[in-house]
């Protein structure tokens, strides 16, 4: 307990730091549809799925604002705070620990993910997504984007991204790069989840990205891989939505 605590508190302090400081950041929405979501979950009972859409979101969507910030070599990926008044339904509640660290140099990815009620530290290069790169474009947050899709494997979702090439960086929100450009929009298995960029901040003399100290369970991504898997069988067998406690 008293380890969850220092790293909430390491956590509020970076982001009061980081939101204070001109460096460069993408400024991203997360809308997760739990009534979508729950109906492609076919072992659920219709009680469970009534408990999930009441419980995780309405059909409107669930909001939470994220900010990716980074400069020439390396990027940070995590919430933004929010006030009670800005938050979903006039509510405000401690968020799972979720940062994500790239240090595009070293091809070095760390990550501090809350899953399954404990968080986890995954320090390891990097393996980035392969992606097919389609012929279509749309606008996103004043750039103009191409599509790209690959599968997550561990969960079976389809993921569509819409990257631009005016920002070279290979980075984008989550744990999601690879592309020739930033991933301002990513979408989930068909709409079940989107996360888009709503403002990009250049400004013309950036700092450099101060990184915080990030801690947690130490593992390595195959072990933690086997573990959502393992927890996603066995809420099928129980007829439980998955999705409860990892996330989509």
């Amino acid at each position: 307990m008293k380890i969850k605590y220092q790293i909430l508190f390491i956590n509020l302090f970076f982001l009061f730091n980081l939101q204070s400081q001109n460096v460069c950041q993408i400024n991203y929405v997360r809308t997760e549809f739990w009534g979508k979501i729950v109906q492609r979950l076919p072992y659920l009972s219709k009680e469970e799925k009534d408990r999930s859409i009441l419980t995780r979101g309405r059909d409107e969507g669930y909001k939470s604002k994220y900010i990716l910030s980074f400069d020439s070599t390396q990027s940070f990926y995590t919430y933004e705070e929010e006030s009670a008044a800005e938050s979903n339904y006039g509510y405000s509640w401690r968020k799972e620990d979720y940062l994500i660290y790239k240090d595009f140099a070293n091809k070095r990815k760390l990550s501090q993910i809350e899953e399954l009620g404990k968080t986890y530290l995954i320090d390891e290069i990097y393996q980035r997504p392969k992606w097919k790169i389609l012929n279509e474009i749309k606008d996103v947050a004043g750039y103009i984007c191409m599509k790209a899709e690959t599968t997550d494997t561990i969960k079976n979702h389809k993921i569509t991204a819409w990257f631009t090439d005016a920002l070279t960086l290979s980075t984008g929100p989550e744990e999601f790069d690879g592309l020739p450009g930033t991933i301002l929009e990513l979408i989930k298995n068909d709409g079940d989840v989107t996360i888009t960029a709503t403002s990009v901040i250049l400004p013309k003399n950036p700092l450099p990205l101060k990184v915080p100290k990030m801690k947690g369970k130490k593992i390595i991504s195959s072990k933690f891989n086997e573990l959502i898997q393992k927890h996603i069988i066995e809420s099928i067998e129980a007829q439980r939505n998955p999705y409860w406690s990892i996330r989509y």
